[in-house]
């Protein structure tokens, strides 16, 4: 993906091995765009990028559900840890 190259390219002296800041990078970056901004970024995203797209939020959502009703435990890399508000 694109956006994801040039970030990397833009932050990498930021980054230490922690993946909180990877959360603080892309969460800051997601605060600024705006609904038509990120159709934008889907729409020059390749089938499979789309299709890993989605098939990631789907399964940390069901991770998160999972973990809601206690049949699977938050890990350090919890979904509500990650929420974006």
């Amino acid at each position: 993906m694109k956006l994801v190259d040039e970030l990397y390219e833009m932050y990498k002296h930021h980054f230490t091995g922690d993946e909180e800041d990877i959360d603080i990078i892309a969460f800051s970056v997601l605060e600024q765009l705006n609904r038509k901004t990120m159709f934008n970024l889907l729409s020059e995203l390749d089938d499979q990028e789309l299709l890993d797209l989605v098939g990631l939020y789907l399964i940390e959502g069901l991770k998160g559900k999972l973990a809601k009703e206690g049949l699977l435990p938050l890990g350090d890399e919890g979904v509500e840890k990650r929420t974006i508000h």
